[in-house]
């Protein structure tokens, strides 16, 4: 199914996509009011729609003990239908796709029968497999579901996909957007070529480079394709950085696009921001341990600011690394104009409530 035009002119306008982390309490099981907090945080925040069962929110949801990817998606569908009551633009609901073809089949028809409108597809299940098999998986499931294709850093489960892969996921007539998330210069640019000349103008082009995101809103990408000058710009994020000090996200991205749209000079505040938000992206994602606490380092975040209990993962052995939280701190003391924790703690007994 198409997604309803409105959704579809915000989704190629660009919109804060934060990848959600999963709320849990002390004994590791879903704390359901504040996995709700979090969603309602987020929509008063401004985002255009809301990704869950990613990276973010922890793979180990599918694992059969645990077998918390479809009550999650339920909770998120029949909160988000809450809150898109009065909204004009609905909510962009995406669920996170993982697995081999079998089981990434049926994540999608789990996701569009609980009215999920994409499918974010990872391939880290298929580290190994030859391009065709990963068009042929890539086919499989978006006779299920509109596909947000994916590029993974292998630093974190993904792997390397080259230019070759990424013009034939272009043919693909059901994908709608792409998530570039290689935290790699010459791997980002190989996906934006693709989808250039192939003509995919009806593609949407979102960064997940959580180490560059201003950066990236703000670069024009052109191309020599058939005699002709092409353009495309990554218009929006679909990011686990952005799952944290969301309303500071959503004005940065309407900074960006201000001056791409105006065609005007980039400022040198806006330059000296891009690397703020990095920094801070650092000791969020443990950079410097190989992202070892990454999910953990958000969970940290939402933490102080009362949104969650706690840091807790669903591996008791997943948790800060020796000094992320000091480097948490001095982001947070170094950058407090990044931060939304007034507006957090101004509605937070609301969003728990």
């Amino acid at each position: 199914m198409p997604l309803p035009t409105p959704l579809s002119l915000a989704l190629h306008a660009g919109m804060v996509i934060p990848a959600t982390p999963l709320a849990l309490n002390a004994n590791r099981t879903l704390d359901e009011r504040r996995q709700r907090a979090l969603f309602r945080y987020y929509a008063e925040a401004g985002v255009g729609g809301i990704a869950v069962g990613v990276h973010t929110t922890q793979f180990a949801i599918r694992d059969p003990h645990v077998g918390l990817f479809e009550p999650l998606l339920a909770l998120t569908q029949e909160e988000l239908n809450r809150l898109d009551v009065g909204r004009h633009t609905p909510l962009l609901r995406i669920s996170g796709v993982c697995g081999d073809t079998e089981h990434a089949v049926r994540e999608a028809e789990i996701a569009r029968d609980l009215g999920f409108h994409a499918g974010l597809l990872s391939l880290a299940a298929l580290r190994d497999a030859p391009i065709e098999r990963l068009i042929d998986h890539c086919n499989a499931v978006a006779q299920e579901i509109p596909l947000i294709g994916f590029y993974l850093q292998p630093s974190v489960g993904g792997r390397v996909l080259d230019i070759a892969f990424w013009r034939r996921f272009a043919e693909i007539e059901n994908v709608i957007a792409v998530k570039i998330a290689p935290f790699n210069r010459y791997q980002t640019l190989e996906v934006v070529r693709a989808f250039a000349e192939a003509g995919r103008e009806d593609v949407a082009l979102y960064t997940g480079n959580d180490d560059n995101i201003v950066l990236d809103l703000l670069t024009p990408y052109r191309f020599q394709v058939a005699g002709k000058v092409v353009e495309r710009r990554i218009v929006g994020g679909l990011l686990g950085h952005w799952s944290v000090w969301t309303r500071q996200a959503v004005t940065i991205l309407e900074e960006c696009r201000a001056v791409t749209k105006s065609g005007g000079a980039v400022s040198s505040e806006l330059l000296r921001k891009s690397v703020e938000v990095t920094d801070c992206n650092a000791a969020f994602f443990d950079s410097t341990n190989g992202f070892k606490g990454c999910i953990a380092g958000l969970h940290e975040v939402l933490r102080r600011q009362g949104l969650l209990e706690g840091i807790w993962c669903l591996d008791p052995n997943e948790g800060l690394s020796t000094g992320q939280k000091e480097e948490i701190d001095r982001v947070y003391h170094a950058y407090p104009h990044l931060n939304d924790d007034a507006i957090v703690a101004e509605n937070l007994d609301r969003w728990l409530s």
